[in-house]
């Protein structure tokens, strides 16, 4: 598959956004890169598999799982088109996925080779600042994850996901682009845990809810801006 049906979307993304037309052609002229389709579900990274590419979502969305002995799924991050996935890991010393990667609808990657981002590192600066500033926002995405899930009670967790579902949406009604079971991944709990914590919050006047959307009933728990 040809790079030239997805400069216009390459060139959006804030690695290539400095680079023209021209210069993305000559770059990847040498075909030093692969273009692939994964449908809605496929593991496009398995846990432990080495990682040898960086990876630039030309179409679709993918969502970074970990998945215990148990069957429980914590969801840590989703991306989008025009984000990238695997600098964090590529020049490290134990280059493996902590995590599965997976498509969550039909999804098309560019994935870009070590030694060309290394070439890429070395000719251009800005390419390197922002190469080095999307690692550094990956490492504060883990760890803010971390510190969520490790240090806030499950009533915590749904709270910190109104609160910002609130100001985006501007609605007490927050509606649900996806579903509980996703949400709970989300916030890193069983499907059962937060649907038993959404029954409390109901019985103390907290929030009421459907299967679409969770409504906001005590204007307390929403922090001021």
């Amino acid at each position: 598959m040809s790079i030239k049906n997805h400069l216009s979307i390459l060139r959006l993304t804030e690695l290539f956004s400095g680079f023209s037309t021209e210069e993305l052609l000559n770059l990847f002229k040498a075909q030093n890169y692969i273009i692939s389709k994964y449908n809605k579900g496929c593991i496009i990274h398995f846990e432990s598999e080495k990682c040898n590419y960086l990876d630039i979502i030309l179409k679709g969305q993918v969502f970074i799982q970990k998945i215990d002995e148990k069957g429980n799924v914590l969801t840590v991050a989703e991306f989008k088109i025009g984000d990238n996935l695997g600098g964090n890991l590529l020049f490290s010393k134990y280059p493996y996925y902590p995590m599965s990667v997976i498509a969550k609808s039909d999804t098309e990657i560019l994935h870009i080779p070590k030694d060309l981002v290394l070439q890429l590192c070395q000719s251009s600066q800005d390419f390197l600042v922002k190469f080095l500033t999307c690692i550094s926002d990956k490492t504060a995405i883990l760890t803010s994850k971390i510190k969520s899930i490790s240090m806030k009670s499950i009533r915590e967790s749904i709270i910190e996901f109104l609160n910002y579902e609130y100001y985006t949406q501007n609605s007490k009604k927050i509606k649900l682009n996806m579903t509980k079971k996703e949400l709970a991944e989300r916030l890193g709990i069983q499907r059962t845990s937060l649907s038993r914590e959404l029954s409390k919050m109901k019985k103390d006047g907290l929030v009421d809810y459907d299967a679409h959307s969770i409504t906001i009933c005590d204007f307390n728990i929403i922090r001021k801006p």
